[in-house]
């Protein structure tokens, strides 16, 4: 399940806030490896991508894995970019809806929450079924077994060599 409106904003301050405290670094270079399908929101997607995108360390693509550039001035130019230049992302945004950029999301996002979060990104929801389908596939289940033991059956009645 993907995460929802409120927790994608949480991730995007933390990553673009929290990215020069050296406890949050590699946190934040994990959360940049996950991909992008782990955010419910069109626009937010965009944004993880661009950061995901920008903040990725110049190496050689087969050669080594990816890895991010994150703390310091290349990451602050990245996020200052967006918010003074929101079109980058996505021509439809304006400079209000990126202006939580760069914002500390609070003191109740910490180790705990962000292993929490992981564990919503990547949470494929359970696909619920009405008691009449449940009877439906547990009906025709007997159906296809009895099928299967049948068909060896009229196959050897109709095979020449079984005849003779």
């Amino acid at each position: 399940m993907p995460l929802d409106a409120h927790d994608g904003v949480k991730v995007l301050q933390l990553m673009t806030s929290r990215f020069n405290q050296r406890e949050w670094r590699k946190k934040i270079e994990k959360t940049l490896s996950l991909p992008p399908s782990g955010m419910e929101d069109e626009l937010q997607r965009k944004m993880f991508l661009h950061l995901k995108l920008n903040l990725q360390s110049y190496k050689s693509r087969r050669a080594d894995p990816p890895s991010w550039i994150v703390g310091g001035f290349g990451t602050q130019e990245v996020i200052d970019r967006v918010r003074f230049n929101p079109k980058v992302i996505d021509s439809s945004l304006t400079t209000d809806e990126v202006d939580f950029l760069g914002v500390d999301p609070g003191e109740e996002i910490d180790e705990v929450w962000w292993e929490e979060m992981l564990v919503k990104w990547f949470e494929e929801p359970e696909e619920e079924q009405t008691e009449e389908e449940a009877q439906a596939q547990e009906s025709e289940v007997p159906e296809e077994e009895d099928q299967k033991k049948e068909s060896p059956d009229s196959r050897k009645k109709t095979h020449p060599i079984s005849q003779e």
